[in-house]
């Protein structure tokens, strides 16, 4: 057997090092990659609207959400591997809100989104997750987030929905103080889609529906628009707006004396807005909301999320749309634990099976559309005089969680 010339200057010693040499850079990378990933923190994306008329509440849902990473990693993270918030302001924007999805997922690496105070800017953000396989989970109210269209496995909506906040405040009001019914409306999908709910709602008790006068975004002066409201002579007048826009709009109804004659009804009535805007502008109003620290007197989750809150800052109590920040990102934690792993399609299947009480009572998503079914409170604006300055609601209401409260899966356009 013939052999192959030596080459020159390679020793044993040295062929079995430079073998040794060639093991580490053929598979030693992958390990330590591997590793370096299962040790990295689980990153969830957070893009909220920081600027612009809803930035009060787009705060408030960053520190719930950080709130809900707090109590993850001090209870050890999914074994040992910690988790971290990752903020970006996406202006009420959709193409800022894509801009920034985009960014955390490709710049920042994160594992989950949470995120949106828009109807819009959602479905924006949606887009870019569905695309690109990174489940999102909503904390804004759409009612399109859950249709065919728009919706993914990788889309999960922990917000109520307009369907479902208009129903269960419309069901309540309509029996109680009459049929005529006009709208002041916020002209976009947030303000449609509740009018189109109310509508849905009042069907059952026979209202007549009077004009639907819409104004547009950040609007500070409704004056010609509320004497056109008074001269129909509604018995209720519905304010489908959010924000500095509801503060301002129930301002002025204040002012102009809407309230002698006609009972005024919000959808959403926001703790922010009526701690900004005092009780004068609120009183006598009712609205539906996902979340009111009052029923920390009734909820065990609710005293819990508003002490852990209080703790972390300054006594204060959590918000409405603060405490979906908390419950949007602690599901993803609990399903990663529940999976033993960030893998996408492991944590699908993990959040479909929750059966979960974080902040409200019992919450599960629905399998079909991943919608979060669950309860709606009712709630009045209280006068001056509480026991203390955040007492600001009574919740006078509570429609329990039924799936028959919302759009049905067929009607939304998924298969069986």
């Amino acid at each position: 057997m013939s052999r192959k010339p030596k080459q020159p200057g390679i020793s044993r010693r040295g062929l079995i090092g430079a073998a040794g040499a060639g093991a580490v850079l053929a598979v030693s990378p992958f390990r330590i990659n591997l590793a370096r990933a299962q040790e990295a923190p689980i990153r969830i994306g957070f893009p909220v609207p920081l600027t612009g008329p809803y930035g009060t509440e787009a705060q408030d849902q960053v520190n719930c959400a950080q709130l809900a990473i707090a109590e993850f990693n001090a209870g050890g993270g999914l074994n040992g591997r910690k988790a971290e918030l990752v903020v970006r302001d996406d202006k009420l924007n959709p193409g800022e809100g894509a801009t920034r999805a985009l960014e955390l997922i490709e710049n920042e690496k994160v594992n989950f989104i949470v995120g949106s105070l828009s109807a819009s800017v959602q479905l924006a953000v949606n887009n870019v997750t569905k695309e690109r396989g990174i489940i999102y989970n909503s904390i804004s109210q759409s009612d399109a987030i859950n249709e065919a269209a728009d919706f993914s496995k990788f889309t999960f909506h922990e917000a109520m929905t307009p369907h479902l906040t208009a129903g269960a405040v419309g069901r309540y009001v309509f029996p109680k103080f009459g049929k005529k019914v006009a709208f002041l409306t916020a002209d976009y999908a947030y303000g449609h889609e509740m009018v189109r709910g109310f509508k849905k709602a009042g069907e059952a008790f026979g209202i007549e529906p009077l004009e639907d006068i819409r104004h547009p975004l950040a609007t500070t002066d409704f004056s010609t628009l509320l004497p056109r409201i008074q001269a129909m002579k509604p018995d209720v007048l519905i304010i489908s707006n959010f924000g500095r826009d509801q503060q301002i709009a129930l301002k002025q109804a204040t002012d102009f004396g809407l309230k002698k004659s006609i009972q005024i009804v919000a959808p959403i009535l926001l703790y922010t807005g009526r701690q900004a805007a005092g009780a004068q502008a609120f009183q006598g109003v009712i609205g539906g909301t996902s979340y009111y620290w009052g029923v920390g007197d009734q909820v065990a989750s609710a005293k819990a999320l508003n002490e852990a809150f209080g703790k972390l800052y300054a006594n204060k109590y959590p918000s409405d749309y603060g405490a979906m920040g908390y419950a949007g990102v602690r599901t993803l934690l609990e399903a990663s634990k529940a999976a033993g792993s960030v893998e996408t399609d492991k944590v699908i299947a993990a959040m479909e099976a929750l059966k979960y009480d974080y902040y409200k009572g019992p919450q599960y998503y629905r399998k079909c559309d991943h919608q979060s079914v669950q309860s709606v409170f009712i709630i009045q604006s209280k006068a001056q005089g509480q026991r203390n300055p955040s007492d600001v609601f009574e919740v006078i209401s509570t429609e329990a969680p039924n799936e028959a409260n919302l759009r049905t899966c067929d009607e939304l356009g998924h298969k069986a």
